[in-house]
């Protein structure tokens, strides 16, 4: 299965600042060991820019904003929240807020004065790589906070039974996994179910 080219999407109202990126682009390409046959695209304004992403699909987007408003930067911050693509922001003067904003946007890299053919390539490797290594830290913190907000509701599901039953909490337990496992459930998903149960009967253990 032939692979398809890398999709660079360039955001760039300005034609010679933009034709500096492609012209880092193709030598990108062309060079050894770099990235092969790319695919870029242009768009030069920011009329209906989120849909317009969406159509083309880029796997990394390169924003050049030269010198950008607040209201034009907040716009390309919301791009790069709800994008979810390695992102590079070209800009001529910044300051710490607006690159923390940056940061906090998930920019994932913001070159200030850094707009210079012989560099792109080296930017479009270090924006893939923070990106997919924020990806993967992001993705650990997910499923680390899933596992725990299923150990506290495990957790609770036990005292209930304990409570209920009179049970040890290692037979609470077992009885978890007893019943999840005849209902085909998830042991997670059955103590979801009955903490929301006996939040419903309440203390008494009786509807109403």
């Amino acid at each position: 299965m032939t692979q398809r080219p890398l999709r660079i999407l360039i955001i760039d109202a300005n034609a010679v600042r933009a034709a500096i990126l492609e012209e880092g682009l193709r030598e990108a390409s062309a060079e050894e060991g770099g990235y092969g046959d790319l695919a870029v695209h242009l768009v030069r304004d920011d009329v209906k820019l989120l849909p317009r992403i969406a159509e083309i699909d880029p796997d990394v987007i390169l924003i050049d904003l030269e010198n950008p408003s607040r209201d034009t930067l907040e716009q390309m911050f919301q791009v790069s929240r709800l994008a979810r693509r390695p992102i590079a922001m070209f800009v001529d003067k910044s300051d710490s807020a607006t690159v923390q904003a940056a940061v906090d946007a998930g920019v994932s890299a913001y070159i200030v004065d850094g707009l210079r053919k012989e560099r792109v390539k080296s930017i479009l490797d270090v924006t893939i790589s923070r990106f997919h290594a924020f990806d993967r830290l992001q993705t650990e913190l997910s499923q680390a906070k899933s596992a725990l907000e299923e150990r506290k509701v495990v957790d609770q599901a036990k005292a209930i039974l304990m409570k209920q039953r009179s049970l040890s909490e290692e037979d609470a337990y077992v009885l978890l996994r007893r019943t999840a496992m005849n209902q085909n459930r998830k042991i997670a998903d059955l103590a979801r179910s009955l903490v929301a149960a006996a939040a419903l009967l309440g203390p008494g253990g009786k509807d109403g």
